[in-house]
């Protein structure tokens, strides 16, 4: 079963969200039967947070309650996106299992009384989760209200206890083969680490000073593939009794506990929720840097945004409200980049509990509210867009993502605290977002022969195969950036020897890095171009390349900084130290300009983001976002989707949806 198949069933894009009627009593479902209605509400996720009343006591489960709610709702005309609850086990569990809950890396276990205190490697969390799951399928498989399936709730939760020590061994035993390559990989005869039987083998658990950095990397690994082992057992255990597609929603924040690439392909649909992390402008490229991800982890295959807030901004220690207007702009932030729908957590604002502060589409003042009113607003148009359904979004520029890379910077030992793996996405990406150009996100492996230009923004680790491959796409002409700091260790965290990065992107870009030099932490170092580094340096000595600027002073002083190598048919530039943001943008955009990529849609401002979905049957349409303060004249009058009229001009904030000839 398709993503397309899921629109289908709802008669067009998905609009909803996270519905917890057991908070509620009948008199608010009434209410809800309507106000959802009005708002258009046409998928409802039910079921992520009740295992406690779908099983009272272990294996007795009381679907009566669920029975009613799953009729209700299709009477009303919404689909349901039925959840299995294996997010948040029961107290029963819990007393009942004690050592399936969490062991933290001092070894402190935690205690039940929020969501995700569980170990993913306990066989009795394993088999409860699988039971229920199955209970559900074969009881709601084919039920007619039912449109997906959504597999436990956020998946990430790591554990340290004995379990994982076990599991994780085994997964070291058919990774590693034997003792003698394990040893060799995790480099053990440093600090006398050398281990001669498998149970002195554990998880990085706390320890006195560095942990072994290849024991960290595996770990990372080990546990994604444990969570997506987890994942598939529900999966399986549903298919047995349901033909519907089944998903998970992936989390995509500033951290990383499983490979998306790998988790995406399990999906039947990719799904993934998203809460920006700065207000205004900073939310806007946010919600397309999210999108982007999400769109390319899909891998051409459809998407939906699954969870959003209507009045959430997180801003580190505050909850932030959004901007009038910000409901439906970051909505069609999403479903421009290629999501069928959107979808929020959560329909109603909780009365009590631990998310009694998490905004809703029905917040605590009630429907006569310009939450709701927003809402409404947005179901409207939403509904109006289901022409859009089974379009795609083509990016002609990739950035690379690789999980493997990031929790490489998060090793101990590092010269530098400042190598962070996202903040180096988002702003790369936020560079491309400010050209105007949508981006896709790739992995070092891909096959990259499609896009004009490569961003490679934070690749500190860099397999073989990576290596390799980007060669092979610059010589085959393509136009490759790497930033510093990159390629400077293989998959097992091993040194690459003989200067950096690993030597067929050495070839690719015509230099080699012979010494690492981290700037003090306020410290700007001036280019001869005018520019400035902050955070990074590097000695490099050419090998082919050309040097663009240099830097001016210090021990580097002459010595190349920014550099372009002329490879084959192609271009590899290589930036040494972190820029200041304008400069980068600038340099970007000069990138931009040498691989032939212009913004989405020459004529209008920067304020305005635009961005292109494509019909297999050629129809396209695009999406206008106004960003800014003043209205935007169009370069000709067009018929708009979301007033189904002419539109010549877009008002501060404004938005429409154009059908391109």
């Amino acid at each position: 079963m398709t993503s397309r198949s899921l629109t289908d069933r709802l008669g067009g894009l998905a609009f909803g969200g996270d519905y917890n009627p057991e908070q509620w009593d009948e008199p608010v479902w009434k209410e809800d039967d309507e106000l959802m209605r009005r708002a258009r509400v046409n998928l409802a996720t039910v079921g992520v947070f009740s295992w406690a009343l779908l099983e009272p006591e272990e294996g007795r489960y009381d679907f009566t309650w669920l029975d009613a709610h799953l009729a209700r709702l299709h009477e009303n005309g919404v689909a349901v996106d039925l959840a299995t609850p294996t997010a948040s086990p029961p107290p029963w569990f819990t007393l009942a299992h004690p050592d399936a809950l969490t062991v933290q890396p001092d070894g402190t276990r935690l205690t039940h009384g929020s969501r995700d205190t569980y170990c993913l490697a306990a066989p009795a969390y394993r088999n409860a989760a699988r039971r229920i799951a199955a209970a559900l399928a074969e009881r709601y498989g084919d039920h007619p209200a039912l449109a997906l399936w959504h597999v436990h709730n956020e998946y990430g939760t790591l554990c340290w206890c004995d379990h994982t020590a076990a599991a994780f061994r085994v997964w070291l035993r058919t990774r590693h083969g034997s003792l003698d390559a394990l040893n060799q990989a995790w480099g053990t005869a440093f600090w006398s680490q050398r281990y001669t039987s498998w149970e002195q083998v554990l998880p990085p658990r706390a320890t006195n000073w560095h942990k072994n950095p290849g024991q960290v990397l595996d770990f990372q690994r080990f546990w994604s593939d444990e969570i997506i082992a987890a994942y598939r057992e529900q999966r399986d255990a549903i298919r047995a009794h349901s033909d519907r597609p089944v998903t998970t929603n992936l989390m995509l924040p500033a951290y990383q506990n499983v490979d998306l690439w790998s988790f995406a392909r399990e999906l039947d649909v990719v799904t993934s929720d998203h809460y920006p992390g700065s207000p205004g402008l900073d939310a806007a490229a946010d919600t397309a840097f999210h999108a982007d991800r999400t769109r390319s982890l899909a891998g051409g295959r459809p998407w939906l945004l699954m969870e959003q807030g209507t009045n959430t901004v997180y801003d580190g220690d505050r909850v932030l409200g959004k901007e009038p207007g910000d409901v439906l702009r970051h909505t069609l932030g999403h479903i421009a980049r290629g999501s069928e729908g959107a979808l929020f957590f959560q329909w109603r604002q909780s009365r009590a509990g631990a998310e009694t502060w998490h905004s809703a589409m029905v917040p605590h003042a009630g429907p006569d509210s310009r939450v709701f009113r927003e809402v409404t607003q947005t179901g409207e148009a939403v509904a109006r867009l289901g022409e859009l359904a089974g379009s795609a979004v083509t990016a002609p520029v990739a950035v690379l993502h690789d999980s493997d890379a990031w929790w490489a910077l998060g090793v101990d030992g590092l010269p530098s605290s400042r190598l962070g793996y996202h903040a180096s996405l988002v702003r790369a990406h936020r560079a491309l977002w400010d050209a105007g150009v949508t981006a896709d996100f790739a992995h070092p492996e891909h096959e990259l022969s499609r896009y004009r230009l490569v961003i490679a923004p934070a690749l500190f680790l860099l397999s073989d195969q990576g290596a390799e491959n980007l060669r092979r796409y610059v010589a085959d002409g393509g136009t490759l950036l790497v930033q510093h700091a990159s390629g400077y260790v293989d998959d097992r965290l091993h040194a690459r020897l003989g200067g950096y990065p690993a030597a067929p992107l050495r070839e690719a870009l015509g230099l080699r890095v012979e010494e690492y030099r981290p700037l003090r932490r306020d410290e700007r170092i001036a280019l001869s171009d005018g520019s400035h580094g902050t955070d990074w340096s590097e000695s490099l000595r050419t090998e082919g390349a050309e040097a663009l600027a240099a830097y001016t002073h210090g021990m580097l002083a002459g010595s190349p900084a920014l550099t372009r190598h002329r490879f084959g048919a192609g271009q590899g530039w290589y930036l040494s130290t972190r820029l200041d943001d304008a400069e980068y943008g600038a340099l970007v955009a000069r990138l931009l300009d040498e691989a032939g990529v212009g913004s989405e849609a020459p004529g209008l401002p920067a304020q305005v983001e635009a961005v292109t979905r494509q019909a297999p049957d050629g129809r396209r349409w695009r999406v206008l976002i106004n960003h800014g303060a003043d209205s935007v004249l169009l370069p000709e009058p067009a018929n708009d989707l979301l007033t189904d009229g002419t539109v010549s001009e877009l008002p501060p904030g404004g938005c429409a949806v154009l059908r391109v000839a």
